[in-house]
């Protein structure tokens, strides 16, 4: 079971503050859904607690090891990242950009052994991927090659996943399907960071809700004590109403 922690987390890009003082942690068993406005910090977050962006104070670490001081493979075996930004160095099948999810394993498209392909079958069927496994990446829609992407995490099977607004470029129905595979994923022992922007999501499938404003975690709790129409109000400057899990935003506050 893997638990990511970060404590008094800082991250500057020259004397601008992109987060400040930051201390979460997020282990199996929990879907946290990271929630904030444009700006916020929550991508700088997500890296730095990764050891992918230089921290200006404070540290993160996976399982007790210092992020910063992991090696790639090690890192990619504990945590599956899915970053905002996901370009393609070239137009690859979706079966190989999906078995990509392996390399931390040594594996590589064309030379799978039974466990990595398992793996790779898993995810593209989890993915709804199957029909398209022998498609190329640069015949795919938006929403087609998202899925795809979230494919490439899920193969590698790694306790932690953190994934940088993985549904933006989903229609309804597939966001659906990939938040329930976040669940599943979750349900089996995983633990899950995930940013989001749709606040009816995160509050439908999320177990804790992080909150992000002006480069700092403002509130961290279970979704029924942190979603509020006056934290609405505070974040995203918008009039809601709140029952529950159930969000309905007005207008502009």
């Amino acid at each position: 079971m893997t638990e990511l922690v970060a404590e008094k987390l800082s991250v500057h890009a020259g004397k601008t503050a992109l987060v400040a003082q930051a201390d979460f942690r997020v282990g199996a068993g929990e879907f946290v859904a990271l929630i904030g406005p444009n700006g916020a910090g929550k991508t700088s977050l997500l890296r730095a607690s990764l050891g992918l962006e230089k921290a200006n104070g404070g540290c993160a670490s996976i399982d007790g090891d210092n992020c910063a001081e992991l090696a790639p493979m090690q890192r990619a075996r504990r945590v599956a990242y899915l970053p905002q930004q996901r370009p393609l160095a070239w137009p690859n099948t979706v079966r190989d950009v999906v078995a990509l999810g392996r390399y931390a394993y040594g594996a590589a498209p064309g030379r799978l052994g039974n466990q990595d392909a398992d793996a790779v079958e898993r995810a593209l069927m989890k993915c709804g991927l199957k029909e398209l496994a022998s498609r190329h990446t640069d015949t795919l829609s938006g929403g087609e090659l998202a899925r795809v992407h979230f494919a490439r995490a899920l193969a590698s099977d790694a306790g932690l996943l953190v994934a940088d607004e993985p549904v933006a470029a989903l229609d309804p129905r597939h966001q659906f399907r990939i938040m329930d595979i976040i669940h599943q994923y979750v349900a089996a022992g995983g633990g899950a960071l995930v940013v989001l922007h749709d606040i009816s999501l995160a509050a439908r499938y999320a177990s804790r809700m992080i909150w992000m404003k002006d480069t700092r975690i403002i509130c961290d709790g279970p979704v029924e004590d942190t979603l509020t129409a006056e934290r609405m109000a505070d974040v995203f400057g918008v009039r809601a109403k709140v029952n529950g899990r159930a969000v309905e935003i007005e207008g502009a506050a």
